[in-house]
């Protein structure tokens, strides 16, 4: 396990200036954040760390691939752990933002269409979408939820990916000398702050774009000792894509069904999304001692040996 600081400045230099770049051409080409251009330069910005490790181990270092990134495809049941719980997350997060003042349930998607207005998608499209809804033969949540744990096992994991391989790949191995919770912190410091060029684009914080970049490095230092604990168990970074890639699909069921709050108080990525993953930390923490005070690198270890 490599532990030459030249080989981590290269990757997260190579992965911020690659990713950066391609973030910043929404901007200079005047497309917002609801458009379909802006969805397909986020896709692309999601590989630029797989990208980059890739470069990084097999062109600059002239070292195997194979080991480097964590992947396997051997199932077991965290991989089953990882698609579901952020089911519950969801649902979890939705109950505290519902004790955030002025926010109540809101049954009929009011509330999720005015939060799309607030965030500057036009009037003319929201009524669009919500036509499609309501002429749908079941509730649009439960369509919502159904597609989100397909897409998240699917083409989200797929997408994923390209970010797994380089931060819970990649990264967590060349991070193996530090402590289980000290390298998810740092790792989710580099990951929160490299969102930040899409952050202020409108990513997840469209009415605070600002304070919606140190509210993203915020949530994904809390998310990340949840990654990284997934790709350990699981022993493989597939798993930690599926995680993702559910995150991803189901995250927005939070917001669905209420009306009230704002993008920093309500939802996954808003102060109750951070509550709840305050407590799987804690959990975390409490329930599983075979981490506690021991580096990456023996985890990894132990875990090869199985």
């Amino acid at each position: 396990m490599d532990r030459s600081p030249r080989k981590l400045l290269a990757f997260i230099g190579m992965t911020f200036t690659f990713s950066w770049t391609l973030a910043a051409l929404p901007l200079a080409l005047g497309i917002k954040s609801w458009q379909a251009e802006w969805q397909v330069v986020g896709v692309a910005v999601m590989f630029m760390p797989a990208i980059s490790a890739i470069a990084v181990q097999k062109l600059m270092c002239k070292e195997p691939l194979k080991g480097a990134l964590g992947i396997s495809f051997k199932l077991n049941r965290w991989w089953l752990v990882a698609w579901l719980l952020p089911l519950l997350i969801a649902f979890a997060t939705m109950g505290i933002s519902l004790l955030v003042p002025g926010v109540s349930f809101s049954s009929d998607l009011s509330g999720f269409f005015e939060r799309l207005e607030r965030g500057g998608m036009p009037a003319e499209l929201v009524e669009r979408m919500r036509a499609q809804m309501s002429s749908f033969p079941i509730h649009a949540f439960w369509i919502a939820l159904v597609q989100g744990l397909f897409a998240g096992i699917t083409v989200n994991a797929a997408v994923a990916l390209g970010e797994e391989l380089g931060w819970r790949g990649f990264l967590l191995r060349e991070l193996g000398h530090m402590k289980f919770w000290s390298s998810s912190v740092v790792i989710g410091l580099i990951w929160g702050l490299w969102h930040a060029p899409l952050v202020l684009q409108g990513l997840n914080y469209p009415q605070h774009p600002i304070e919606g970049v140190f509210a993203m490095i915020a949530f994904c230092v809390l998310l990340s000792p949840l990654f990284s604990y997934i790709r350990l168990k699981s022993r493989s970074v597939v798993a930690a894509a599926i995680l993702h890639g559910s995150i991803n699909g189901v995250g927005g069921l939070s917001i669905m069904l209420i009306r009230g709050g704002d993008d920093l108080t309500t939802g996954v990525t808003g102060i109750a999304g951070l509550v709840i993953l305050l407590i799987v930390d804690l959990f975390i923490f409490l329930l599983d001692s075979s981490i506690r005070g021991r580096t990456v690198k023996d985890i990894i270890g132990e875990n090869s040996s199985k």
